[in-house]
C-alpha cells in the first residue's frame, strides 16, 4: 500500500512538472515574441473603421470622416507605453458646434491639468512630425476633447486627447503614456 500511494504521488508530481514546464516555456516565448518583432511600431495603416472611435468618444460621429491622412501606432513596452497618434479630414465641423458640445475646451482657455496634458504631449515630433507643433496652431480656432488624462499626483504621465481643427476640417488625436 505504501509502495503503491509512492508510486502514484511520484506520477502525479512528474505530470505537474511537465506542465509547470509547458507553462513556463510559453510565458518566456510571450515574453519574446512581445518585445522583438511581435511588438513593432506600424505607420500610415491605420483605415475609417480603425479610427472611428476618435470622432464615436467626443460625440462628433464617425459618419464625418473622409479619410485617414496619418496614423502612428507605436509598440507596447513592457510597463505599458506607448504613442499612438491619427490625422483625420472630415467633412464639417464648426466653431459654434464645438461651442455648444459638452467636453470640448478652446486650446486658449484650459483648466490647469488639461493645460498640462496639452504641454506634455506636444514633444512627440521626432516620431510624427505631421502631427501639429502646439505653438503653431491658432489656439482660438482649435478645440481639445480629453478622453482621458492619466496622473500621477497631478502631473500628467499619459494622456488621450483629441484635437478639432474646423478650419482645416481636420481631427487629429494622440494617446500616450509614459
Amino acid at each position: 500500500m505504501k509502495n503503491r500511494i509512492y508510486n502514484l504521488g511520484k506520477k502525479a508530481l512528474t505530470i505537474w512538472g511537465g506542465i509547470s514546464l509547458i507553462g513556463l516555456i510559453l510565458i518566456l516565448c510571450y515574453f519574446a515574441y512581445s518585445s522583438s518583432f511581435g511588438n513593432k511600431t506600424i505607420e500610415n495603416k491605420a483605415t475609417k473603421s480603425d479610427v472611428r472611435f476618435v470622432l464615436n468618444w467626443c460625440g462628433l460621429g464617425d459618419e464625418r470622416i473622409e479619410k485617414v491622412t496619418n496614423s502612428y501606432e507605436s509598440g507596447r513596452s513592457f510597463t505599458g507605453d506607448y504613442l499612438d497618434a491619427y490625422g483625420i479630414d472630415i467633412s464639417k465641423v464648426t466653431i459654434d458646434e464645438l461651442k455648444n458640445k459638452k467636453g470640448f475646451y478652446r486650446l486658449d482657455s484650459l483648466p490647469e491639468v488639461l493645460d498640462d496634458a496639452v504641454k506634455m504631449i506636444s514633444g512627440w515630433q521626432y516620431e510624427i512630425p505631421w502631427f501639429p507643433k502646439l505653438e503653431n496652431l491658432q489656439k482660438e480656432d482649435v478645440y481639445v476633447y480629453p478622453w482621458s488624462i492619466y496622473c500621477n499626483g497631478i502631473d500628467p504621465t499619459g494622456a488621450e486627447l483629441i484635437f478639432v481643427v474646423p478650419k482645416d476640417k481636420k481631427v487629429y488625436y494622440i494617446g500616450t503614456k509614459m
